[in-house]
């Protein structure tokens, strides 16, 4: 049942950011190739390959991603990341995420408890491919 009061999965706070989501890999779902989206995405399933996208993409709790990421902003709420990522604007890694990355994003926020293996460069160049 829908309850606007409560969290579901993220949606609520991309809702009242004023933010909708635009496009979701769902828990279960498991997706190999490319993936472009615009504004906001979020993914709780499985990925492989690449992301590209201008906006936001949220790893939520059962994300399981390997990837090579473009992005404007990546927050890794959860879940685990592998993989090399550049953001346009920022880079946002909570405590309950597993990333084992190269990461590259003007701001960087690794928050305490979170996992992070791998070399984080703060530059608005994304890496040479």
């Amino acid at each position: 049942r829908w309850d606007p009061g409560r969290s579901h999965g993220g949606l609520r706070a991309a809702m009242t950011e004023g933010r909708e989501l635009r496009a979701l890999i769902g828990r279960g779902t498991r997706f190999e190739g490319r993936v472009v989206f615009e504004e906001r995405a979020r993914i709780e399933g499985t990925v492989r390959g690449e992301i590209f996208g201008e906006g936001t993409l949220i790893l939520g709790d059962n994300a399981d991603v390997d990837a090579r990421i473009e992005v404007g902003t990546l927050i890794v709420r959860a879940g685990t990341l592998r993989g090399e990522v550049f953001a346009k604007e920022l880079i946002e890694v909570h405590p309950e995420a597993k990333v084992y990355a190269n990461i590259t994003a003007p701001v960087i926020d690794l928050i305490k408890g979170c996992v992070f293996e791998g070399r984080c460069t703060m530059s608005t160049q994304p890496p040479s491919a």
